[in-house]
């Protein structure tokens, strides 16, 4: 046989009692690991067989699991083992996923994580999310079983707890399972512990493991620690990524943590990426290889296995109604079924007399008073709703009977508990779909349901509309003499529709037809031995499964006596139903394995407990593997009150196939698999004796009349092979049928024909998937590893959520999560599965404790189960979806995860461990020599990305002074009443306005001021302070006037004056500015207290104030002489947060301004509308310089006005009738926000925007698509044409490169495929395809500007399909930055650079930017076809990151659309690690949410890992006067600890 046995019958009569007791101590204490188990089995036995030779324990084939019959259990021996058996089960964890070899494991996989003091950072958390509600307030949830459905004893956990708080009843806690305190298992555990850890030697590891509070307690143990290391982890891989807080002092500093989390991500990950080298920008993900040594089945091929034959029994009812008709007629007095009350005392005995005659008054009922006598509501075979609490099962069997009477069809389904009710949508879908129009209730549920202000139910959400019926008998009309319902032979018209919750949450109903309920009846009453009269103790849910099979159907067959132990009895008292089978004299109980768990937390408080009468206890989910250690550790304490081993009786159901198989009072088989074996759905025994082992028990031999065969579970239903884990499918007719009105997947579910090897059908009848995976073991055992449910499949591996829940329970749960609260599921990130592991926090559980709870349950999942988990989430107690009968509801809480609405208190993400499939990174080529490039481009065809707007002519009257100064005096004199400015209040009124005779009479005097009072030279610097307005045109022209070089700078904000006062200062000193113009209301501000706080004024060179300026005139102007010569210095902070003045020499200006003339065709006659900061870049030279240059009139809106008034700037454009107009991204974002819901009040105030013919922003940034489109909608409506917004792109080299003018083709977009662009390559792909980004075009060339594209490493030039950076030559660009220090060298090369091959003579500027050019197929005015040019980003703030260019902005967008709370988005790298620092709009609650939400999004969109998220309250991210980002300011705020963020969650 291809799996061996070891039966004890083969030892020598004289020895067997001694060794099945040494057996039985070291086996099914459940104390050793495979190791020890291996070592111990052939050392017992060696002795005893003596044909085996001391080979045995070798001899087997590696992969043979061992499977142990439990026949032959010893009886209780020595006062030691009783000793022992009380401590083992005094553990406070759920017994439904106890198991002490696993839990063991759990624990050495966590000591030698400790060994390796690696601390990993912390999670930041402000203290207001800390802060949790007070205890006394609060109120514990559910303490439930792991599964679904159910939830544990008492929403007020009383019956536990009670239970739980006696330390003296519960003895010191069992060696290997983890207490709840650190001291229980030092004193406690420590003596009568430590003689058995004697003698289990090196199988077992004592305070090792135990960690409590961030300390370790290692001492004594360090020796078994080091064997430890070697003998059970010889051969496996360690995954280094994790190791929680042991004693290492974890600096509060971010940068410290940081350090931490980059020194855990050096350590080598599982599996390492392969080394590879690919020059294509495609990037393609990993695909995951197969491990070339991974198990694979070697079996032969599993034939279907057969139940016995359904015997033919003479008494046998034709059908269930027929049955129920001869037992309430022949013994009307037999008790059929008793309710209990919470008291735990009889309610109502329903005797079958009862039963039949209520029965028929329902069914006519139904039948012939719902709806009228012509038309009746319901007729036969329509389904009706079956809607009764689980405490009443008296009036819900009335009414499943009354319905098989009246041959209507029940649909049973749970009691809504409010209109919002998790899941409850889902279930009025399926009422939708069986067409149910009426709801059966009791009296006591109807009144209980939610009402209306009018007493009438309402709808529920999704539900159809239901007539709600209440069948106790007072209601209800007696059925005439004469009317008797139609009992017919079973036939297969349907009998009932029993509810079955799915995977993703919807709700399907499993049909079952009367033939089936009948044969499934008879073939539980062979498998169980059911007899008359029989009493039968029942804590299951009797709507559905084993509960209503057993309960309510099969016990009706057998006039069996069933006593109906609540849940709401099971919550005060958890021994009821142990006390009702001693009461009734018992003979069968049907209950689930946490029913035995809670029995055994509580049964110290019984004397008199007698089990002798149970036959047979039926575990409900016995098939799940985690039920073994609830049901040995049940025998154990109940062996001596009367309870035999072979009573116990694990059976296997699903809704579709109904019961697959039972073990009825026959030996247990055991198996202890390999984990690893498992998840690739291969049976075998552990051989490299690590500890991820999982022990499976059989659920017994296939159900009479049943043929059971295990396909594949994807694809073709092929059969497997005999060592292969697949789906159990069944041929029976005592199975469900279909899926109520899914035709496709009942097709796939009901109708499966299995396939053998050959290719041949193996029946020529359909199977039923069961949706259990297991494999038949010899003898027909069925065994039972999982459920397809409950399969994550992670990189071609299989993962059972049950394994990874009791793995999570495995590390000290008790302290910091609720047993039962945990939910454990996948989500597809990046093309492949990753786990996400949610529990619930208890409240009184620290940040410490959790976060320490939390990384050693992703050590220990990791090193169990050999995978990663993506997202491990701890939520507030008593939060997650319940589903009605209190357990967690998975389906809803996934989707809360993935819509960001799961609230979690502590989030700990793992996207470094678990994502292995990111594309290969990039490597640098080897640099090509100038020669390949320029061959290279022409073989392929490519131009030379290279463009020049057109030449700057000389025509005008103005373009024959050199300087600007000069053009102002030619104009006072020509044109002196011309208006030149006027500036408007926040009204929208004419605050003041100047002519070129005025603009000169106030330049002459400041002059004379700068000269009599400053005592200012020829060439000395001057600051000028002042507000947006016309005071600081005239300074400027004054400064011209008096030879002196003007520096223009914002003022310090009166409610912010110590951020933005040091600016100030900084810019007069670095400019050496030799005094300061301002007007009197700053200069009172800079000699004001705060003022004086921040900045000394004393140190300031002297302030001059020019509200008072002389009458005079200065005594001569001044000529200037050298064109080449300084005319002002442009200083800004650019966006990674550097100040820099930029030197602007008069010839500059000159060609600047008529540069600018041309492109917007500026004349006298025309009007110009100005919204911008007039203190750098173009808004400076539009704000003061083109109106002098040009003649037009400049209408200036300081932005800072918007604030108060939004619509002023639009106002004035419509009513002054301006066609164009210049402002700033944060002007149009002030409009878009704020004039949103206004574009109906403004048209009625008679805006217009019609005649606007260019509205362009000017920046230093990529075009920002979004908003100008934004924009564009929102005024489309008040006349605004989309074609007259455009861009204008400058930067510190040359202040203005493109600008869109007013003549010339529309801006151009393209789409470009966002993964090439990562390469420094542009690929131009359609609209909306995968991974495409849009880009806009920055403008127009300006007249006068050459632009390349050139290589910003080599300095050559590249062709027009490269991303390079921007150069420009141009007549206006900037002479060089200003520092004052002699420094100017240092970045010499930004303004004359040269190219390294090709044209290497012209000098170029280097923006620092990266673009591309592009030829389009518009024209230009002369003809020529348009050359576009598209900015792309910083060349300083694009990331490099896995050898690829990231672009902040585009991993910002993502950002910003993966959650509604998120308002603003950052982002920056650190020593490698991105960093992304999220706004929050919203509720603190709101905050961990953004965590996931952001890793996927970024994960999915760039194939990049984010190091740490960073939550922070709203308007944290600096943002300049020019509405960019400071992302640099950003980093360092982070890393000094400024931010005061609300979360900072590190990424592991």
């Amino acid at each position: 046989s291809f799996f061996c046995w070891l039966l004890l019958p083969t030892v020598p009569p004289h020895s067997r009692r001694w060794l099945s007791y040494a057996i039985y101590l070291y086996l099914f204490a459940g104390d050793i690991t495979q190791k020890g188990y291996e070592k111990k089995r052939s050392k017992l036995i060696r002795a005893y067989i003596p044909h085996a030779g001391g080979n045995l324990a070798t001899s087997d084939p590696p992969h043979t699991p061992y499977l142990w019959p439990m026949s032959h259990r010893a009886p209780l021996g020595p006062p030691s083992a009783a000793r022992f058996h009380r401590r083992r089960t005094s553990g406070t964890r759920d017994e439904r996923y106890r198991s002490d070899v696993h839990t063991e494991a759990v624990q050495a996989v966590l000591a030698r994580h400790v060994e390796r003091k690696v601390a990993v950072p912390m999670p930041s958390k402000r203290r207001s999310l800390v802060v949790q509600t007070s205890m006394d307030a609060y109120t514990p949830p559910d303490s439930s079983s792991g599964s679904e459905e159910e939830a544990g004893p008492g929403d007020d956990m009383s019956g536990m707890e009670h239970w739980m708080s006696r330390p003296s009843q519960l003895g010191p806690v069992h060696l290997g399972s983890t207490s709840s305190s650190s001291s229980s298992t030092q004193s406690g555990g420590s003596g009568n512990a430590g003689r058995l850890a004697d003698s289990l030697a090196h199988s077992h590891i004592s305070h090792l493991a135990h960690t409590h509070l961030g300390h370790t307690h290692l001492g004594q143990s360090h020796h078994q620690q080091s064997h430890l290391s070697q003998s059970h982890y010889g051969k496996t891989l360690l995954p280094l990524y994790l190791v929680f807080l042991t004693g290492v002092p974890v600096s509060s500093r971010v940068s410290a943590k940081i350090q931490q989390l980059v020194n855990t991500l050096k350590q080598p990950r599982r599996p390492p990426l392969r080394e590879f080298f690919v020059d294509d920008f495609d990037e393609l993900l990993e695909v995951q290889q197969p491990d070339p040594n991974q198990p694979r089945p070697e079996g032969a091929e599993m034939m279907p296995v057969r139940g016995e034959a359904l015997g033919v029994v003479t008494n046998w009812p034709p059908s269930l109604e027929a049955a129920l008709q001869r037992w309430g007629t022949i013994s009307p007095k037999a008790p059929c079924l008793t309710s209990l009350d919470t008291a735990g005392k009889p309610l109502y005995v329903l005797t079958y007399g009862k039963l039949w005659s209520r029965s028929i008054k329902l069914a006519y009922n139904i039948l012939h008073k719902l709806g009228s006598k012509q038309e009746p509501m319901v007729r036969p075979g329509d389904r009706v709703a079956l809607v009764f609490p689980n405490n009443d099962p008296v009036a819900f069997m009335v009414a499943f009977y009354g319905c098989l009477l009246a041959e209507v069809v029940p649909v049973p389904i749970e009691v809504p508990l409010s209109r919002k009710d998790a899941g409850s949508q889902q279930i009025g879908f399926l009422l939708g779909s069986c067409g149910v129009t009426v709801a059966l209730t009791s009296d006591a549920c109807h009144k209980g349901l939610p009402k209306s202000a009018t007493g009438e139910i309402p709808q529920f959400k999704g539900w159809p509309k239901l007539l709600w019926f209440v069948t106790e008998s007072k209601h209800l009309s007696k059925p005439p003499r004469d009317w008797f319902p139609h009992i017919k032979d079973a036939n297969n018209d349907t009998a009932y529709i029993e509810y079955k919750t799915c995977k993703d949450g919807s709700v399907l109903g499993v049909t079952v037809t009367r033939i089936a309920l009948l044969t499934h009846c008879q073939a539980l009453t062979q498998s169980c031995s059911y007899t008359e009269a029989e009493t039968i103790v029942n804590v299951l849910d009797f709507k559905k499964d084993v509960g209503l099979w057993h309960g309510i159907l099969t016990s009706v067959m057998n006039m069996m006596h069933v006593i109906s132990v609540p849940y709401s009895l099971m919550k005060v008292n958890p021994l009821s139903w142990i006390q009702k089978v001693c009461q009734y004299k018992a003979k069968v109980a049907c209950v689930k394995s946490r029913d035995m768990h809670w029995a055994l937390v509580a049964h110290k408080d019984q004397k008199d407990i007698n089990l002798s009468s149970l036959r047979m206890l039926l575990v409900a989910d016995g098939s799940n593997p985690w039920s073994i250690s609830s049901c040995d550790a049940f025998l154990n304490v109940f062996q001596t009150k009367g309870l035999r081993a072979e009573v116990i009786c694990p059976c296997a159901s699903s809704p579709e196939a109904l019961t697959v198989a039972i073990r009825s009072s026959q030996p247990p088989g055991r198996g202890v698999l390999s984990m690893q074996g498992l998840s690739y759905g291969v049976v075998r025994v552990d051989t490299e004796e690590r500890l991820s082992v999982l022990t499976v028990q059989d659920v017994g031999t296939v159900t009479p009349g049943g043929l059971v065969c295990v396909v594949k579970p994807e694809g073709v239903p092929q059969l497997c092979q005999t060592d292969e884990i697949g789906e159990l499918c069944v041929c029976s007719i005592a199975t469900g049928t279909s899926y109520y009105g899914l035709t496709g997947m009942t097709k796939n579910t009901f109708e499966v024909y299995p396939v053998g090897s050959s290719g041949g059908l193996i029946s020529e009848y359909a199977f039923v998937r069961t949706g259990l995976l297991g494999f038949i073991g010899p003898g027909g055992l069925v065994f039972i590893t999982g459920k397809m449910d409950g399969l994550i499949m992670v990189s071609g591996r299989r993962h059972n959520a049950d394994d990874i829940v009791a793995t999570a329970l495995a590390v000290e749960p008790m302290k910091f999560v609720y047993r039962g609260r945990i939910a454990v599921f996948s989500v597809t990130v990046l093309r492949d599965e990753r786990i996400v592991v949610v529990a619930e926090q208890r409240p009184d559980s620290t940040e410490e404790d959790s976060f320490q709870w939390m990384s050693r349950v992703l050590q220990a999942i990791d090193s169990i189960h050999g995978v990663g988990v993506f997202c491990l989430a701890l939520v507030p107690a008593n939060t997650l979806p319940k589903t009605p009968l209190g357990g967690i509801h998975l389906s809803e809480i996934k989707q809360l995860y993935l819509e960001g609405g799961l609230h979690p208190c502590n989030v700990l993400m793992c996207p470094h461990t678990c994502v292995t499939n990111l594309p290969k990174p990039r490597q640098k080529q080897p640099e090509i020599g100038p020669a390949s490039v320029m061959v290279g481009n022409l073989v392929s065809g490519k131009r030379i990305a290279q463009a020049s707007g057109r030449d700057l002519g000389q025509t005008d009257d103005n373009d024959q002074f050199l300087f600007l100064s000069e053009v102002l005096q030619w104009r006072a004199q020509t044109t002196p009443d011309h208006v030149l400015y006027t500036l408007l209040s926040s009204r929208g009124a004419v605050s003041s306005s100047l002519t070129c005779l005025q603009l000169h009479k106030r330049a002459e005097r400041v002059a004379a001021l700068l000269i009599e009072r400053g005592g200012l030279q020829e060439g000395d610097h001057v600051a000028l302070v002042y507000p947006p307005g016309i005071d600081l045109i005239a300074a400027f022209y004054g400064c011209l006037y008096a030879g002196c070089v003007p520096i223009t700078v914002r003022p310090p904000h009166p409610q912010n004056i110590s951020t933005t006062l040091p600016t100030v200062k900084m810019i007069v000193e670095v400019s050496h500015s030799a005094c300061v113009m301002t007007t009197a209301v700053i200069c009172k501000l800079l000699r004001s207290k705060e003022a004086m706080a921040t900045v000394d004024i004393r140190n300031w060179p002297p302030v001059l104030d020019t509200d008072d300026l002389p009458k005079k005139k200065p005594p001569a102007f001044y000529k200037p002489t050298n064109p080449d010569g300084l005319a002002y210095l442009d200083f800004s902070v650019s966006t990674t947060g550097m100040l820099a003045g930029v030197q602007m020499s008069h010839n500059a200006v000159g060609a600047f301004c008529r540069s600018v003339k041309l492109q917007c065709e500026l004349y006298p006659s025309r009007e110009v509308a100005i919204c911008l900061d007039p203190y750098c870049g173009l808004g400076f030279v539009l704000w003061c310089l083109c109106s002098v240059y040009s003649g037009h009139q400049s209408i200036l809106i300081p932005p800072v006005e918007l604030e108060s008034n939004p619509a002023l700037w639009l106002l004035a454009v419509s009513q002054l009738r301006v066609r164009d107009t210049f402002c700033s991204y944060s002007v149009m974002e002030l409009c878009t926000k704020g004039l949103g819901l206004q574009t109906e009040a403004l048209k009625a105030r008679g805006l217009d925007l019609s005649r606007v013919r260019a509205c362009v922003v000017v920046a230093e940034e990529r075009p920002r698509m979004s908003l100008t489109h934004s924009f564009s909608k929102l005024f489309k409506d008040l006349g605004l044409h989309p074609r007259s917004v455009s861009t204008a792109f400058g930067c510190r080299v040359n202040l203005a490169i493109c600008l869109q003018g007013t003549s010339g083709p529309d801006p151009t977009t393209v789409y470009v495929d966002m993964r090439a662009l990562r390469h420094d390559r542009v690929r131009l792909v359609e609209r909306g395809s995968p991974h495409s980004l849009p880009l806009m075009e920055s403008g127009k060339i300006l007249p006068g500007v050459r632009i390349i594209i050139a290589n910003p490493e080599t300095k050559g030039p590249l062709g027009d399909s490269h991303l390079g950076e921007i150069w420009v030559h141009s007549a206006h660009n900037g002479s060089g930055y200003y520092s004052g220090y002699g420094e100017e060298v240092l970045q010499s090369d930004h303004f004359n650079s040269r190219l390294s091959f090709g044209d290497t003579q012209t000098v170029w500027a280097r923006t620092g930017y990266l673009g591309f050019l592009r030829r389009t197929e518009l024209t230009d005015a002369n003809g020529e076809r348009h050359d576009a040019l598209f900015v792309v980003g910083a060349l300083e703030e694009a990331m490099e990151l896995r050898g690829m260019r990231y672009h902040p902005i585009d991993i910002e967008t993502s950002v910003i659309r993966a959650h509604k709370s998120i308002m603003e988005c950052a982002v920056f790298p650190w020593t490698n690690l991105l960093v992304v620092v999220v706004e929050l709009e919203g509720s603190e609650q709101e905050a961990l949410d953004l965590v996931p939400m952001v890793t996927k999004a970024v994960l999915e969109e760039h194939y990049l890992i984010v190091g740490v998220v960073v939550v922070t309250d709203i308007g944290v991210i600096p943002i300049n006067s020019r509405g960019e980002k400071q992302r640099m300011h950003l980093r360092d705020g982070f890393l000094q600890d400024q931010l005061d963020p609300i979360y900072v969650a590190y990424n592991m």
